[in-house]
């Protein structure tokens, strides 16, 4: 049997009759859009946050794109982010017509180097744009203080760090808005799409709701600023309030399971992932490194183990966005890290049993090399 990197089936058979309770709950209420569900999700989420505001959206990728055109970002406008993430946060740029600028990341803990974010900041700056990755927090203080000196907004991606904490304070409260994207994989995941935008600032708020709405404002017929249909389902809004009572439990699941492969691989010479000092680690992906990474995967194969690579080609030397001008070798941090990489399993039910198999596997495959 197939050891998967992620697999929801175990924890669905746990969560079954709750989860099907809030689909008949919806299904149940008379309104199948934009009804209790969603509006109930969104209060929940928000004061989770501690935040006064929660919209919920259809994906993490229009969460990003809607967030930053309720900021003002328009076309030619600059967007300071990292080119070492999901190509959603870069596409959500590009789709506002809007100009993605990279910094590079540092080597320990794969984030954004914002010692490099001062140099980047031109005329044309609108928005910096860090990425929580991996399951932990950018350092977020010196990026509020570019963004008070030069009058910029900030947009944390929050897609990969729901329930993180830096200094105490959770991932998603610091900037101006905060995009979150609950894709099956994520910490908090749905079963389909789903995503939100949290803020304290009811004008922006106000905004997102009318651009997830046509640009509407409560009806079909009051017209205000053409937009499209991004709206949250129903159904996974309900599903997402049932699971976000749990989410605390999930996080010390997937901490658990971080400490055990620290036990079982830390004497391997596996660079194992690096909490910064402060941060309060979701482990959304566990992402280790090895000099010889493909050498690595192409052993474990023999083990029946399925791994991932986050990310295998930085966004910045995709074909796709070729037209951003940046040549190879111009972030080589986000480029050496592209070729050592991968993640093991890592998902709140995998038993100790499945991991005993990854450690065991990993173990064999590098004593090997």
């Amino acid at each position: 049997m197939t050891t998967r990197v992620w697999d929801y089936l175990a924890e669905y058979r746990a969560e079954r009759l709750d989860l099907l309770d809030a689909v008949e709950t919806v299904f149940e209420s008379g309104q199948l859009v934009l009804g209790d569900s969603v509006r109930g999700f969104e209060e929940e989420f928000a004061a989770y946050h501690g935040v006064g505001q929660c919209v919920g959206v259809d994906n993490g990728t229009n969460a990003i794109k809607l967030g930053l055109q309720a900021l003002g970002v328009g076309p030619g406008d600059e967007v300071i982010t990292v080119s070492n993430t999901a190509a959603p946060t870069v596409v959500a740029i590009d789709a506002l017509g809007a100009t993605p600028v990279f910094v590079d990341v540092r080597e320990d803990d794969f984030l954004m180097d914002t010692g490099q974010v001062a140099a980047a900041i031109t005329e044309r700056t609108r928005c910096l744009l860090p990425v929580h990755l991996y399951g932990q927090c950018v350092d977020m203080a010196p990026l509020k203080e570019l963004a008070t000196r030069y009058g910029l907004a900030v947009l944390e991606d929050c897609a990969q760090a729901h329930g993180a904490r830096q200094g105490g304070t959770i991932a998603g409260s610091t900037g101006d808005v905060a995009a979150f994207s609950f894709y099956p994989t994520k910490v908090l995941g749905a079963y389909g799409d789903g995503g939100a935008v949290i803020t304290s600032d009811e004008a922006v708020a106000d905004r997102l709701r009318r651009l997830r709405f046509y640009g509407m404002e409560k009806t079909y017929y009051t017209l205000e600023t053409p937009a499209h249909n991004s709206r949250l389902d129903e159904v996974q809004a309900e599903i997402l309030r049932r699971k976000l009572k749990r989410l605390d439990t999930y996080v010390a699941a997937r901490r658990a399971i971080a400490e055990r492969y620290v036990e079982g691989l830390g004497d391997t010479g596996l660079v194992l992932p690096k909490t910064v000092p402060g941060n309060e680690h979701v482990y959304y992906v566990y992402v280790v490194r090895h000099p010889r990474r493909d050498e690595v995967l192409e052993r474990l194969k023999a083990y029946d183990i399925q791994l991932n690579i986050s990310y295998p080609w930085p966004v910045h030397t995709m074909s796709g966005f070729a037209h951003l001008g940046y040549a190879e070798g111009a972030f080589p941090v986000t480029e050496k890290l592209a070729k050592e990489i991968f993640s093991l399993p890592m998902y709140p039910a995998l038993s100790p049993d499945l991991q005993d198999k990854v450690v065991h596997a990993v173990r064999e495959v590098l004593s090997s090399l």
